[in-house]
């Protein structure tokens, strides 16, 4: 499978601060990858530095397979939709002259405008002057013009920034049937798990400006610690006990924790503890939730 974008060893400093250090992206064709971290963990930095807009210290970045150098980026970039930061628009002017600006700069077809505008439901708008428009309306705008092309590799910043529930839901949505309908590989940034956990195929994880994670989503789900938790009359003795019979646990603050058991083998642990009257006051089945292992790979300081 073809890595769209790929970077080795890409820093960047700013005097003393390195806001990004030795960073691998690997984003893979086809997917939607999530790039997670806290405010201020490198990511916009990060994306400035793919698209050009700022130069690393030091580090390589590839798009398409190509080494991205003063002479190809300008080619490499024709294939690349982005929306970094607060979009760009002229605010006398109205949805559809803004996007005819940028449909005649990119020389696509008329008819991508009405396509892109109906996209992000900004169809009934288009004859509205921009300075009038919602925050949440100027950043479906500024999707709109980065849609505009149907490029292969669309890159996202914070892209929910500003929308109401129903709006953010619709974006979701969007971004996740991009690749399906239209072959697009998406790059989209947050400090928002859920945004993330909701959309994303592939995620990468920043901290401080290093990757500490960088896999499909559903391997950082099989990190979540699947246990029992049983709470006892006596926890200490029942422990002994269960250990005495093959049953791995550890005893806990107010709770015995035993590995993931079958039905069957969680009442032979209950039968056990009744017949050497322990009683058994509570049997839940519990998991390490996916906060929690975020929590811990940013060291307590990403956005829930």
């Amino acid at each position: 499978m073809l890595t769209l974008i790929e970077t080795n060893d890409l820093c960047k400093q700013y005097g003393n601060a390195m806001r990004v250090n030795a960073l691998n992206l690997r984003v893979p064709e086809g997917a939607v990858y999530g790039f997670l971290g806290p405010n201020g963990a490198g990511k916009s930095t990060t994306l400035k530095m793919v698209l050009g807009l700022t130069r690393p210290t030091r580090g390589e970045i590839s798009m398409f397979g190509k080494p991205v150098t003063d002479s190809s980026r300008m080619k490499l970039l024709q294939n690349v939709g982005s929306l970094i930061e607060a979009p760009s628009y002229y605010g006398h002017l109205t949805g559809e002259e803004n996007l005819r600006i940028v449909q005649t700069l990119r020389g696509r077809p008329a008819r991508e405008i009405g396509e892109v505008l109906a996209l992000v439901r900004l169809d009934g708008a288009k004859d509205k002057k921009v300075a009038h428009y919602s925050l949440g309306m100027k950043q479906r705008l500024g999707l709109a013009a980065a849609l505009l092309g149907y490029p292969k590799l669309l890159i996202l910043d914070e892209p929910t920034n500003g929308l109401d529930p129903a709006g953010i839901q619709e974006m979701r949505e969007l971004i996740r049937s991009l690749p399906g309908r239209y072959g697009m590989t998406v790059v989209v940034s947050s400090h928002l798990l859920s945004e993330i956990d909701q959309m994303a195929t592939d995620v990468g994880i920043i901290s401080n400006g290093r990757l500490v994670f960088q896999d499909e989503l559903h391997r950082l789900h099989e990190r979540s610690e699947h246990h029992i938790a049983m709470r006892t009359g006596n926890n200490a003795l029942a422990a002994d006990l269960l250990r005495q019979n093959g049953v791995e646990c550890k005893l806990g603050e107010g709770s015995l924790t035993l590995p993931p058991l079958e039905d069957a083998q969680i009442g032979q642990c209950s039968m056990l503890l009744c017949r050497s009257r322990i009683p058994v006051l509570r049997i839940e089945e519990r998991q390490r939730s996916l906060e929690d292992i975020f929590l811990d790979l940013t060291e307590g300081a990403v956005s829930l």
